[in-house]
C-alpha cells in the first residue's frame, strides 16, 4: 500500500473492508435515525396527535401559571380586583422590570393611579429622566397583567377591564417605506384616534416632539382634548406645560406631574408622582 523510509505497509481485502465499515458507520448512523424519526412522527401524527396536542396545552397553561404564581411570590405581588366597572385604581404600582433592575422592591419608588369616568385623562409633567415613561408603562402592563389572571406588581389594584391598550412611545422612523419619525408618530397617533373607545386605555408619551414647538403643541392638544371628549383612560406625559391649562376647560382631566428636588449643586429624581403642575421651585419640595 505504501513505501516509507523504515519500510512497507501492507494491508488485506478483509481490513479494507472492515475500514469502509468503520468510515462509513458514523453516516449510517445519522441516516437510520432519520429515518426512524421521520416513521416514529408519521406514526404521532396520524394516530396521537390530538392526545399530544391537548397535553401539551395543559402542559402549557400549568407552566404559564406556575411562572406567574413565583413571580408574585418571589415578587410581593398582590391579587387584583378585576371587574367591568370603570375605573383602574393602582396602589403602590411597580414597574417590574425596572423593579428587578434597580434592586429589588427597596430601591424601586412606587406610584399611585386612579382613572375613572371623572378623571379619565392625566397630563404629566416633568424633566427628562424623571421617570414619566416608567409610569406609563407600569400602569399598561399592570392592566394586562390582571386581565391575563395574574397578580400584579402593586399592594393593591382595583382594573375594570379594558378593549384594548394603545401605545405611543418612543421615537423612530421608517427608512424602508420612506416614513419620517414624525410621519410615524402621526400615523400610529391616528390609528389610536380612529379606534379607540371610552373602554380602552391610552398611553401616549411626549405626542408631537417630531415637529416644530407651536405645530407640536397643537397636535398634542387636539389629541388630548379628543381622547377626554371620548373619555378614554389616558396617560398623557408630556413637556408642552401649556397642556396644563386643558384642566381649566375639561372636568375630566387632571394635572400631575413628577416630582424633582433641587439642591444648591444637584438635582434629586424622587420619582413620585404628585397632583398639579410645577409653578415655583418651591412646588418641587
Amino acid at each position: 500500500k505504501q513505501t516509507t523510509a523504515a519500510g512497507e505497509r501492507y494491508f488485506t481485502p478483509e481490513l479494507k473492508e472492515m475500514e469502509a465499515k468503520v468510515m462509513g458507520a458514523q453516516d449510517r448512523q445519522i441516516a437510520l435515525e432519520g429515518e426512524l424519526f421521520i416513521k416514529l412522527r408519521e406514526m404521532i401524527a396520524r394516530d396521537w396527535a390530538g392526545s399530544v396536542l391537548d397535553r401539551a396545552r395543559i402542559v402549557a397553561q400549568l407552566d404559564v401559571a406556575s411562572a406567574l404564581a413565583e413571580l408574585a411570590v418571589n415578587n410581593r405581588w398582590c391579587r387584583p380586583v378585576v371587574d367591568d366597572g370603570d375605573v383602574i385604581s393602582i396602589v403602590a404600582g411597580r414597574h417590574p422590570v425596572v423593579e428587578k433592575l434597580a434592586g429589588g422592591i427597596q430601591r424601586f419608588i412606587p406610584n399611585d393611579t386612579i382613572l375613572d369616568t371623572e378623571q379619565t385623562v392625566h397630563v404629566i409633567t416633568g424633566p427628562n429622566a424623571a421617570g414619566k415613561s416608567t409610569v406609563l408603562r407600569q400602569v399598561a402592563l399592570i392592566v394586562l397583567l390582571a386581565q391575563i389572571g395574574s397578580f400584579v406588581p402593586a399592594d393593591a389594584a382595583h382594573i375594570g377591564i379594558v378593549d384594548r391598550i394603545f401605545t405611543r412611545v418612543g421615537a423612530h422612523d421608517d427608512l424602508s417605506s420612506g416614513q419620517s419619525t414624525f410621519m410615524v408618530e402621526m400615523t400610529e397617533t391616528a390609528e389610536i384616534l380612529n379606534h379607540a373607545t371610552e373602554r380602552s386605555l391610552v398611553i401616549l408619551d411626549e405626542i408631537g416632539r417630531g415637529t416644530s414647538t407651536y405645530d407640536g403643541l397643537s397636535i398634542a392638544w387636539a389629541v388630548a382634548e379628543h381622547l377626554s371628549e371620548l373619555g378614554a383612560k389616558t396617560l398623557f406625559a408630556t413637556h408642552y406645560h401649556l397642556l396644563n391649562d386643558l384642566e381649566k376647560q375639561r372636568t375630566n382631566v387632571r394635572n400631575y406631574r413628577i416630582a424633582v428636588r433641587e439642591t444648591d449643586d444637584r438635582i434629586l429624581w424622587l420619582r413620585k408622582v404628585l397632583r398639579g403642575v410645577r409653578t415655583s421651585r418651591m412646588a418641587f419640595r
